[in-house]
């Protein structure tokens, strides 16, 4: 079974052959997928920035899972191996991928970005090196949550994130809260994060955040200059705007958040103080980090989740970060529907 996107807002659950891996692949059993910001996008809208869904697609990236079957080329031995599934897969032959920026690769494919088929299903096939093993203390939503955790690796490496260095972050959603953990774990001494939502506020407090002011209230005057490094995991214009002046000399500010495909940005103060605004695409050889951070305890993820549904409910989580002001990360259990099969 699988929950295919048909449609704008349309998702059916429908029964679908079991791929067969082919030759360098792996088929996975699905454990646990995480929703995402842009499988919401996706639903929703029909498109993220210029990938437009033109026909049926599984969405879902953030993927646990275990190996039930193996491809030829790859070691049998892997079979019932629990992995985390780092969902693109690279021509591995352009500059990008022989420089070790597969992640820029402009033929890599996406998994769950039309026309790619993701994880909102009982299986998926993967690439065999993009199949991570991990610890067997590490739960199914923990390695799910692998993915957003690299997202963070990704943003704290592109922001050169340093012992002893002072960060801001908008937004404290899961990515913006995962940001605070991760900036902690790489040395970051202080870490305010901003966030209009209170719950998000506390909960971010008890995550890696040594402040969290509300934007609509706080006085960000007494800030200025303060901050080695900002990044944005919001996408709201606003929020990135009132940041910059808050970004010391020669600082380093970077986007990751969804938002506008434009905003004004103040050209004059990044001029005047060499402030260095830079984005993330996805992220790049950061699985090893991202296990390690989080099998070591020094990223928590065990409290993020506060949904869980099966495959016959993804519309309702597709929207629950929308529909429900308590939602933190929501996760699709494809064994909540049924037990699934290879026969």
């Amino acid at each position: 079974m699988a929950s295919v996107l048909t449609g704008p807002k349309t998702i059916e659950l429908t029964q679908v052959p079991v791929p067969q891996p082919k030759r360098g692949e792996v088929l996975v059993r699905v454990t646990a997928v995480g929703v995402c910001g842009s499988d919401t996008h996706f639903y929703e809208e029909g498109h993220v920035g210029d990938i437009v869904v033109q026909g049926p697609v599984l969405l879902g990236h953030e993927t646990a899972g275990e190996i039930v079957s193996v491809g030829e080329g790859v070691d049998p031995g892997r079979v019932g191996e629990r992995v985390a599934v780092e969902p693109q897969s690279p021509c591995r032959t352009c500059e990008f991928c022989k420089s070790g920026r597969y992640h820029l690769c402009r033929d890599v494919r996406f998994y769950g970005a039309w026309p790619v088929d993701g994880s909102f299903g009982e299986f998926a096939l993967v690439d065999d090196d993009f199949a991570h093993r991990v610890p067997d203390s590490l739960s199914d939503e923990a390695i799910a949550l692998l993915e957003p955790v690299s997202v963070a690796v990704h943003a704290a490496r592109r922001a050169g994130v340093f012992g002893g260095s002072r960060v801001y972050i908008t937004g404290a959603g899961p990515i913006g809260v995962l940001n605070a953990q991760v900036a902690r774990a790489f040395g970051a001494v202080e870490v305010v994060i901003s966030d209009p939502v209170e719950h998000r506020r506390e909960f971010a407090l008890k995550h890696g955040a040594t402040r969290a002011l509300d934007p609509g209230h706080a006085d960000l005057a007494p800030f200025a200059e303060q901050f080695d490094i900002y990044i944005d995991a919001s996408g709201n214009a606003h929020a990135i705007r009132s940041a910059f002046p808050l970004i010391k000399r020669g600082g380093i500010a970077v986007l990751v958040g969804m938002g506008s495909d434009e905003i004004m940005i103040p050209v004059a103060l990044l001029q005047h103080r060499e402030i260095t605004l830079t984005g993330t695409f996805r992220y790049v050889n950061t699985w090893p980090t991202a296990i390690d951070l989080v099998a070591s305890g020094r990223v928590d993820v065990s409290e993020i989740v506060t949904g869980r549904y099966g495959l016959d409910d993804v519309e309702v989580a597709l929207m629950k970060a929308k529909t429900d002001p308590l939602a933190i990360k929501t996760m699709i259990i494809p064994g909540l529907t049924q037990r699934a099969s290879l026969t």
